[in-house]
């Protein structure tokens, strides 16, 4: 499936879990050594402690996207190595190609920890994943912004929640233009 087809199909999973298989994917490792990757890579993106990774990691074992062996270590306890199987690779690069929601959440968790792990395995697709989101953005703002013209004005309240989303994808869409210019993305403009 390629990006452009995936672009619109929000994966639904906002959970540390397929950034443990991104990492997995780099090659096989102990789970404290991926948590500790994890923290200094995606740590101010995630907030993930070490039992959670280990839960997580136990998860994908028992999913069948993980698998581990024992390792024996001199005068210490046998260590657990952990590699991904085919299927956690399919069901990673799957994940990859798919794009994320609109709202804050989303895009802080899935958009950030999809454009760290093209950059590390496809950096090819970086321009197609960051264009997809932008549209996306770019839809919502339009979305909020008829929905706001459409408000009856007696209704406060709603009127306050969408003029925050609204607040929110603007700013995210100037943060957009950082990234851009940062990781020197380039994008296929559209008419």
């Amino acid at each position: 499936m390629s990006i452009s087809q995936a672009k619109n199909q929000h994966s639904g999973t906002i959970s540390p879990e397929i950034a443990l298989l991104g990492f997995l994917m780099a090659g096989p490792c102990h789970g404290y050594d991926l948590h500790q990757r994890f923290v200094i890579e995606l740590g101010n993106v995630w907030h993930l402690s070490q039992s959670q990774a280990y839960a997580i990691l136990k998860r994908l074992e028992n999913k069948g996207d993980a698998f581990a062996r024992l390792v024996e270590q001199d005068k210490l306890p046998a260590r657990q190595m952990l590699r991904i199987s085919a299927a956690g690779r399919q069901r990673f690069m799957n994940w990859l190609a798919k794009g994320c929601g609109s709202n804050a959440r989303s895009i802080r968790l899935e958009f950030l920890t999809r454009l760290y792990f093209s950059n590390l395995y496809t950096p090819d697709n970086t321009g197609q994943i960051y264009s997809a989101q932008s549209i996306e953005i770019k839809n919502s703002i339009n979305r909020l912004e008829n929905m706001m013209t459409h408000l009856p004005p007696d209704q406060a309240y709603n009127r306050l929640s969408l003029d925050l989303r609204l607040r929110q994808m603007k700013l995210i869409q100037e943060w957009m233009e950082e990234i851009k210019t940062q990781f020197n993305i380039t994008t296929e403009e559209t008419p």
